[in-house]
């Protein structure tokens, strides 16, 4: 026992040693994702108060003029409203579909539950541009002309994984036992839902439907096979200015939508813990 007492704070050393350097390594890649995330965003929201007349950084001046420029300009606003109502009704669909298929899901041990859930994530796998050119060969050989609808079709098909998967995080939390112990008391299962069920995942529910919003309203992929010149959406308008001439007008659209997004994420944070959920999927 006393030969090994001199090598305990060595020992101990090296423990140290070791935790430090694994929190070094681990703050270091922290900190590189955070920036490779974050100074595109930055580039860009100060590319946006640029004096020049193309999109260029550094900006050679700052001014307000491509955000003043914004208002006279009436593609955009036609795409944006586009975008808004597309993403709209794909939250609404989403959440009347998601809610149902997550209840379905939950309540239920059967094989066919793992290959249901399989199928429903595939979009998120998948890469964007296949799931656009499937969805549009599946159109074309249904014999379907593209239209509002079969955009806002192929948007729910790509945002409704965010709804299910929050929902069945929320109905695995919340467990059946109230559920159960509302029907032995004798309530319907409509009762049950609107009564128990939902307000006790309403919390999933919200965040879900949040996260389709945005990502159906910032589509691009899906969007560039199904949409025509009377359903022209916002992403595609910008692209559009971008590649043409390199207009720093859509550098002034992004820092509104950044800006719009902050405020929505901050107010989805007080209302239902987005993060909450963010860590869960």
């Amino acid at each position: 026992m006393s030969s090994a007492a001199p090598f305990a704070p060595q020992s101990a050393t090296l423990e140290k040693v070791d935790r430090l350097s694994f929190n070094w390594v681990i703050w270091g890649i922290a900190i590189f994702s955070l920036a490779v995330l974050t100074l595109p965003t930055l580039i860009v929201v100060i590319a946006s108060f640029s004096s020049a007349q193309t999109l260029r950084f550094p900006p050679p001046g700052f001014s307000l003029q491509w955000y003043l420029a914004l208002f006279n300009y009436p593609e955009l606003w036609t795409a944006a409203t586009t975008s808004f109502q597309v993403a709209l009704w794909t939250t609404v669909l989403c959440v009347l579909l998601g809610v149902a298929a997550a209840l379905a899901m939950s309540g239920s041990r059967a094989r066919w539950v793992s290959a249901m859930d399989a199928l429903v994530m595939s979009p998120l796998a998948l890469p964007g541009i296949a799931v656009g050119l499937g969805m549009l060969t599946f159109f074309s050989i249904m014999g379907v002309r593209l239209s509002l609808t079969t955009l806002i079709i192929s948007h729910v098909v790509i945002c409704i994984p965010y709804v299910i998967r929050t929902t069945l995080a929320s109905l695995t939390q919340l467990g059946s036992a109230l559920r159960e112990a509302s029907t032995v008391l004798g309530a319907g299962p409509i009762y049950t839902f609107f009564h128990v069920t939902l307000p006790l995942i309403k919390q999933g529910v919200i965040t879900g439907s949040f996260m389709a919003f945005l990502s159906s309203f910032d589509n691009i992929t899906v969007s560039l096979f199904l949409s025509d010149a009377r359903t022209e959406v916002l992403p595609i308008r910008m692209w559009s200015m971008i590649e043409n001439d390199l207009d720093v007008r859509a550098a002034a659209i992004s820092g509104l939508l950044i800006l719009g997004t902050a405020l929505m994420m901050i107010v989805m944070e007080r209302v239902s813990g987005l993060s909450k959920f963010l860590v869960k999927s």
